[in-house]
């Protein structure tokens, strides 16, 4: 056997649900790994209201406190969003090349430290810079995780086990909620030191490293690499007669996903607050409770994927999705409820917006051979960041004109249906039935 993989096979056949504990280990290594790498994503969006203005001198809860946070709350997503991008096309052609385990150690390491760093960031530019340091990271620890938990588990279970696999970023959100919650509003003492909170919120973004180190001494790289490690992947080999068209529909099913989500997401922490003002509540009471419903509804809507992706097949589970997205922004924001039925609406929001993404750590995987998987998976994942990144950017400057930004977000509703065009054009192949190639 190469002296480099662990066979799940050549474990003792002592299985819980359909895996070996060296597999259910394997899982649970890139479940942390995700789940972790969504942990560190959203800090800032979730400090952004204290943090942009300490940093930038502002009086918070004024009228110009809360445009430069909109701008900016924008204007950093869209550049994690770019740098998420292309930690994703790099790191993912580099665990093709050195391997799955040792890409998800490096790519943890670089989103964890940089995390840390930017609680001693002393301005705006250098917080900017370490949080595009940080989205390297980020954006290619999708790839590796991915493909590790595909290429490891048996072929049977890999559709349930590649969308329990996305069930850590809900998880990752709870944990970013309760931590932000913890520092701005339940501790008194650092609550009351705004400068002091929001930096503390960014130092427990170093938990992961600590993670990473203790994943990479227990999980060896899957033989199905190892067996394809001498074939050496080119971007130029996504784009082969054989592989354009999937490459192509697993980008457009990505981008559109990614769209949606990241330009509800990334205001969600700001409409709470908006809407805890209408109602005369304590801000960070609603911004918990708009997360965590949010959170609550993706959880559900990643684990059905499952069973409407084997009953249906990849291309109506998208479509029903994209639908379903739309339905929700639209319901959510396009009429006049009072701002607490608003709060659990974006639950259905997460059901349907973030629910989808249940589907992507099996479904691209699914598309392309060993020798590609990391670089395509992470090419089709990722790019779509680049067309994503133009939507918070562009509704942080519409916000910033004074406009709500809740009359701005329900006009995202329009962002799920061109998934549908899409779909009508023949984008996104159907792999229902196939076996792992």
């Amino acid at each position: 056997m190469n002296n480099i993989a662990l066979s799940a096979t050549a474990q003792p056949r002592r299985e819980f649900a359909g895996l070996s504990p060296y597999q259910w280990l394997v899982f649970f290594a890139a479940w942390l790994g995700w789940g972790f790498d969504v942990f560190d994503g959203l800090l800032f969006n979730y400090v952004s209201p204290i943090c942009v203005p300490d940093l930038l001198h502002l009086t918070p809860g004024t009228a110009v406190a809360r445009g430069a946070t909109t701008f900016w709350t924008g204007a950093l997503t869209s550049a994690l969003l770019l740098g998420w991008a292309l930690g994703g096309v790099l790191f993912g052609r580099l665990a093709d090349r050195i391997g799955r385990t040792r890409t998800l150690l490096i790519t943890m390491l670089t989103y964890a430290l940089a995390t840390l760093a930017c609680a001693f960031a002393p301005n705006l530019a250098v917080l900017a810079a370490f949080r595009f340091i940080a989205s390297l990271g980020i954006g290619g620890e999708w790839a590796a995780g991915a493909a590790l938990v595909a290429e490891t588990v048996p072929e049977k279970k890999r559709v349930q086990f590649g969308a329990l696999l996305y069930t850590s970023a809900p998880a990752g959100l709870f944990l970013a909620t309760y931590v932000n919650d913890l520092f701005t509003r339940q501790l008194s003492v650092v609550a009351s030191n705004p400068s002091l909170s929001w930096r503390l919120v960014f130092a427990t973004g170093l938990i992961p490293a600590i993670v990473a180190v203790a994943i990479r001494w227990k999980v060896k790289e899957p033989e199905r690499w190892a067996d394809a490690r001498t074939e050496h992947a080119k971007l130029a080999d996504l784009f082969t007669p054989a592989m354009r068209g999937r490459t192509l529909g697993g980008l457009a099913m990505a981008a559109t996903a990614l769209v949606t989500w990241w330009s509800c997401n990334a205001f969600i922490p700001m409409i709470a607050r908006l809407l805890a003002e209408d109602a005369h509540q304590p801000p960070a009471k609603f911004v918990t409770i708009a997360t965590s419903a949010f959170n609550l509804g993706g959880l559900l809507g990643t684990l059905l994927t499952v069973p409407i992706a084997l009953w249906l097949g990849r291309r109506a589970m998208f479509a029903l999705y994209f639908l379903s997205s739309s339905a929700a922004i639209w319901l959510a924001f396009g009429f006049a409820f009072p701002p607490e039925t608003r709060l659990y609406l974006i639950g259905l929001i997460g059901l349907t917006v973030f629910g989808v993404f249940g589907s992507f750590t099996f479904y691209l995987p699914e598309l392309f051979p060993t020798h590609l998987r990391g670089t395509g998976s992470g090419f089709c994942y990722n790019t779509g960041r680049i067309i994503t990144a133009a939507g918070p950017i562009a509704v942080g400057v519409i916000a910033q004109s004074g406009q709500n930004p809740i009359d701005i977000v329900r006009w995202v509703a329009l962002a799920p249906l061109m998934g549908i065009v899409f779909l009508l054009l023949g984008l996104g192949a159907e792999t229902r039935g196939e076996t792992l190639a």
